[in-house]
């Protein structure tokens, strides 16, 4: 399961829990919604910290990837589809 689908599932958790724990409560449903979302977004910054950070990463590698990614296919376009050294082989004069 993906640090993304981990952090969502454990957010929606957090939430649910804390809208149980102040349904017995006297306020307006809305009032109870609200202070659900703020309470358990706070506590989720401390609980799951683990999964937001593995997240994170895993949102940095991907992005890394589609970044290589696009940098090849732009030089494949470009007809730059030779060796990547070549480039920097090259002198600074003739580089386009």
């Amino acid at each position: 399961m993906s640090a993304a689908v981990k952090y969502t599932l454990g957010r929606i958790g957090l939430f649910v829990v804390v809208v149980a724990a102040l349904w017995p409560v006297d306020m307006d449903i809305f009032l109870k919604l609200i202070l659900a979302l703020l309470f358990s977004a706070a506590v989720s910054f401390f609980l799951l910290k683990g999964w937001r950070d593995e997240m994170a990463e895993e949102m940095a590698a991907a992005a890394e990837r589609r970044r290589v990614e696009k940098e090849r296919l732009r030089s494949a376009l470009a007809g730059d589809d030779q060796a990547e050294g070549a480039a920097e082989e090259r002198p600074a004069d003739e580089k386009g």
